[in-house]
């Protein structure tokens, strides 16, 4: 688990393809201190630490992941968001970040307020149901507080810290970042599409009607 706070940003050193899959050299920096098997989200998904090194470390990734994340178009060079997942007894900061990401958006418009700026993003049909005012979503793995919600359409704010930070500070209109919606929200939908099953029609012949 994850909180989208935001530790470090990484590079992409180099990328390999693996018969099915590719493996991701992260240049992380000595003081980003992770050792085998341990996850890290890279922009928001969760991967495992296959290798490492002083200062860098390697990642797999799977065919799932590369077409349901933004690492299917990354290219050596690109820079990361890095977050290494909680300890037991760590400060809840941000939001609850499970690293699984739910599909791509993109970026609609940016707008310059102030030291601030706001952040228009698109999400694919079936996934606006999860926008909510208020609401928390996580952005190619930064935590962040949805602000006006239109159809497809969600806005985030960007404070200063954020956009030094990370990588959200050099997004422009049309790159594509990685969304996780909240788990909560996710888990009440479940819960109410069990109890719509709940009142079926062979629910009803069980109980005599």
């Amino acid at each position: 688990m994850f909180t989208g706070l935001i530790e470090r940003v990484g590079k992409i050193l180099r990328i390999q393809a693996l018969r099915k899959g590719k493996k991701f050299l992260i240049d992380a920096g000595a003081a980003f201190e992770v050792s085998e098997g341990d996850s890290v989200a890279l922009d928001g998904a969760c991967f495992t630490v296959t290798e490492k090194d002083v200062d860098s470390f390697w990642v797999e990734v799977s065919p799932e992941s590369l077409g349901r994340t933004t690492f299917g178009k990354k290219k050596a060079g690109d820079r990361v968001n890095m977050e290494r997942s909680l300890k037991l007894g760590d400060r809840l900061g941000g939001h609850m970040v499970l690293g699984h990401i739910d599909g791509i958006g993109k970026v609609k418009k940016i707008s310059n307020r102030g030291e601030f700026q706001e952040m228009e993003i698109e999400t694919r049909r079936g996934l606006e149901k999860y926008l909510v005012e208020k609401g928390s979503i996580a952005v190619d793995g930064v935590s962040l507080t949805v602000n006006q919600v239109s159809d497809l359409v969600f806005s985030v704010m960007l404070i200063p810290e954020t956009l030094k930070r990370t990588t959200l500070g050099g997004k422009r209109a049309g790159d594509e970042v990685n969304l996780e919606f909240d788990i909560l929200g996710k888990y009440v939908e479940r819960l109410l599409r069990n109890e719509k099953k709940a009142l079926s029609l062979e629910r009803l012949q069980e109980e005599g009607f």
